[in-house]
């Protein structure tokens, strides 16, 4: 016998014998965002093989989370939304820097920017909105190589305590649904006209 005198296999604990017993609080596990954390989504470099967003187009909107497609840009629900209807606008084309976009592109960022910000209004009437872009990884970039620009949908009092005590970001709807609602209430004319296919 080893040294391990009465040593059994591996046991599996029920999942209510985790944490303090009596503490009063409730938990709300969220184990998805471990993939996040993780960075196992995170391409391996920034060539065109390894970018999500490179890849993300050429397959269905509804699995890919595309809300519209342009010309030369289109939107994209963020996978690891800051508040529900969080969405990016980006090129089709893989570029970094905004000022390596043509001036097409720029318009087109710019004006399905602006689309986004009046869909996303009218599907859920947000106080008011975050939009940027972070340039580099050193900027808090996730993809650095693929510019795309960020709108998120702000309410007043949604930076509750749980993001800020307990890191988690409660989210109140499916991504599924969210690009479901977006995409049908997108401007099917003009700049940024909607597709419900592939490109």
């Amino acid at each position: 016998m080893s040294g391990h005198e009465g040593e059994q296999g591996p046991t599996t604990v029920p999942a209510g014998d985790f944490g303090p017993p009596e503490d009063g609080l409730q938990r709300l596990w969220t184990p998805h965002r471990m993939v996040y954390i993780g960075g196992q989504d995170k391409p391996a470099d920034g060539s065109v093989a390894q970018c999500p967003f490179c890849r993300i187009p050429a397959g269905d909107d509804e699995s890919g989370l595309v809300v519209a497609r342009g010309a030369e840009c289109y939107a994209v629900l963020n996978l690891y939304p800051y508040n529900s209807g969080h969405l990016m606008v980006l090129p089709y084309r893989h570029v970094s820097g905004y000022v390596d976009l043509t001036g097409s592109e720029t318009a087109e960022l710019a004006a399905m920017t602006q689309t986004a910000v009046r869909t996303l209004t009218a599907v859920y009437g947000p106080a008011g909105f975050n939009i940027g872009m972070n340039q580099g990884e050193v900027a808090g970039a996730g993809i650095a190589a693929h510019l795309h620009q960020h709108v998120v949908p702000r309410w007043l009092g949604d930076a509750n305590f749980l993001p800020v005590v307990g890191q988690t970001k409660a989210l109140p709807e499916l991504l599924s649904s969210t690009r479901a609602r977006l995409a049908a209430a997108w401007p099917a004319a003009g700049t940024g006209s909607r597709h419900d296919g592939a490109r």
